[in-house]
């Protein structure tokens, strides 16, 4: 999407709008998490229901009927229904009042987020997984045994239900619990959050790696003591080279602010674009995409020329990069500008 279509909603509408636009966004956000996009049919779908016209239910049916007619066969297209079926589903949970701190509530939300999608919907996992996290550089963060899931799940229910927050400061709560979703805090930066979360469990002493709660922190203090940090997802790569670039540009004079993109407006991180892509870039070549989005952003045009200049590249090295991020879907060739230029593909 290239702007939020329910940010009207948000700053204008009376409140029974924009809590459901709330909940809508943060749905949409939770997909994105995944590389997920919705369908034009599915916004203007939920602009019903924030309008008043339908319910979440008739929403929800629409779109079940809507797939019905329209079958899904190949994988994008799957995705985009899986996409459009769980927002719904998120949205009404998230509209809902009613909620019963347990292990078997945990399950029953999945259960109704993923039924008819995929058929272990409310089922503990029976085998063991790993995931590739760009946040660490191609690493996966040790999930829990599928042999203990069960117990531990327990364990972690019971441990927290024992807990006093009495006494404690906001400051001090920051895992509190029964916050309100909506918040465009959490819409808006949903990937951030999900990374933050893979920062907090994962540990390389071989270098020099360390679990650590900092960046969910500045996360929920911005959601709930309404802070204003910032929340750059290239700041929680294990590498810290996301960061050095950042510092080499900005020490360069170039003042990303004057430029007609500004990345924080646009609502759209360049790791959310990588994310989405499903591609495996080094971290030298991430690097350099990051360089190139902050000098360029979606709307000015490059060429192999720039990307040498920019990034101290040879001839070759810069053409490949470039024939590498057109592979991608992250770059496009566009006309009218001469031979060889190109721009950063949003996302639609």
């Amino acid at each position: 999407m290239k702007k939020d279509p329910f940010k009207e909603y948000l700053r204008e509408s009376e409140p029974d709008k924009a809590s459901k636009s709330y909940a809508w966004s943060t749905a949409i956000g939770l997909q994105a998490v995944d590389g997920l996009k919705p369908s034009k049919y599915l916004i203007d779908t939920a602009i019903q229901n924030i309008e008043g016209n339908i319910t979440i239910k008739e929403a929800q049916n629409l779109i079940d009927n809507y797939y019905e007619k329209r079958p899904a066969h190949l994988s994008d297209e799957k995705r985009t229904e899986e996409a459009d079926k769980v927002s719904s589903r998120i949205a009404e949970i998230l509209s809902e009042t009613a909620f019963s701190f347990s292990p078997n509530e945990y399950i029953s939300i999945h259960r109704r987020l993923f039924q008819g999608i995929y058929n272990y919907a409310g089922k503990i996992r029976d085998y063991n997984i790993t995931k590739k996290e760009w946040v660490l550089d191609g690493a996966t963060v040790l999930y829990g045994s599928a042999s203990e899931l069960k117990a531990t799940l327990e364990y972690d229910f019971s441990q927290e239900k024992a807990f006093s927050y009495k006494g404690l400061s906001m400051d001090e709560i920051m895992r509190a619990l029964g916050f309100s979703a909506t918040n465009d805090i959490f819409a808006e930066n949903a990937w951030y959050f999900r990374n933050a979360l893979v920062r907090a469990n994962y540990t390389n002493l071989q270098k020099d790696v360390h679990e650590t709660t900092e960046y969910l922190e500045l996360f929920l203090k911005n959601l709930l003591l309404n802070e204003k940090n910032e929340l750059h997802n290239r700041n929680l790569h294990i590498s810290g080279l996301l960061n050095e670039g950042k510092e080499e540009i900005v020490d360069s004079k170039v003042d990303i602010r004057s430029k007609k993109v500004n990345i924080q407006d646009s609502k759209v991180d360049i790791e959310s674009v990588l994310s989405e892509k499903g591609s495996a870039f080094s971290v030298k070549t991430t690097v350099h995409i990051h360089r190139l989005f902050e000098k360029f952003g979606f709307d000015e045009v490059f060429g192999r020329s720039a990307v040498m200049e920019l990034l101290k590249l040879k001839s070759s090295g810069a053409s490949k990069l470039l024939s590498n991020l057109i592979q991608a879907d992250i770059i496009e060739a566009v006309s009218g500008y001469g031979k060889g230029k190109y721009k950063f593909k949003r996302s639609v």
